[in-house]
């Protein structure tokens, strides 16, 4: 837990400029691309001196990032206005960029309540078995997580998948009761698997293999949510085609809040050799 909150504290280098920790933790050749979305956002919001809460982000993945080297974030403010303000972030390692964001932030104002309901065809996090057999042994002291994965749900008589991933998730240990510090780690979380979501089922059987990465990342807030608290997260893919892959999904709360949705494209490459 130390070691994930010491990922959104900053070293300023100038005005609006950023410099995050980027440690190597010795296994993968990339940082992990929710670090990246997640520290992005958190610079912005140090930027931001009026109370407006998050509303949307739309960010791409530029180059794979290297774990060990520091990631510089520079914040253009492009509005402040009264109910809106907006943002752009650009992290870079040395002189090149490996993601950019443009991030906006609401005044609460009241309004119409409506929203689409959760899925009930899950069980409930405490009746649902534990993912973490599914990481190796040595590095689960490592996940500052709890992760009970459920699987995509039955096709429809069409053969359509209402949903591709649906998994519980939240963080191990009670946060502060700061709703951007939640919206960031929540930003983290939402990359965790959202590449597995956009690949379409497929057949056991086949010997098709793919090359895999986040290419572009667009979430919405809707409601204030928590990421130390259980959320159904359920991702649904919406097309395979060209080596890219779209799905689209929801955060909710185990009560049945709508918090987040989100939306994630990722090239999907067919390993040929």
């Amino acid at each position: 837990m130390e070691t994930l909150l010491e990922l959104f504290a900053f070293e300023e280098t100038g005005e609006d400029h950023f410099r995050a920790v980027n440690l190597d933790r010795g296994y993968g050749d990339r940082v992990f691309g929710g670090e990246v979305a997640g520290q992005a956002l958190r610079t912005a919001t140090h930027t931001i001196d009026v109370p407006h809460g998050l509303h949307s982000l739309h960010a791409y993945f530029v180059r794979p990032g290297k774990p060990g080297v520091p990631i510089d974030y520079s914040v253009e403010r492009t509005r402040d206005g009264r109910s809106f303000t907006t943002r752009r972030v650009l992290a870079l390692q040395g002189d090149e960029a490996i993601f950019e964001m443009s991030c906006s932030f609401h005044k609460h104002e009241e309004g119409l309540d409506y929203q689409l309901g959760r899925s009930r065809d899950v069980t409930e996090p405490e009746d649902s078995p534990s993912a973490m057999e599914l990481i190796p042994e040595e590095h689960r002291h490592r996940i500052p997580f709890e992760l009970r994965e459920l699987g995509p749900s039955e096709p429809d008589a069409d053969g359509w998948y209402p949903s591709t991933r649906r998994v519980w998730l939240r963080i191990k240990r009670r946060l502060p009761d700061d709703p951007l510090l939640h919206a960031c780690l929540l930003t983290f979380m939402s990359d965790m698997g959202a590449v597995m979501g956009a690949i379409a089922p497929v057949p056991e059987s086949s010997s098709t293999k793919l090359m895999a990465a986040s290419l572009d990342h667009a979430m919405w807030f809707h409601r204030p949510i928590r990421a130390d608290e259980w959320v159904l997260y359920d991702l649904a893919a919406v097309s395979n085609y060209g080596a890219r892959g779209l799905c689209r999904g929801t955060m909710h709360t185990a009560k049945g809040t709508l918090g987040i949705s989100v939306a994630q494209e990722a090239l999907l490459r067919p390993i040929t050799r």
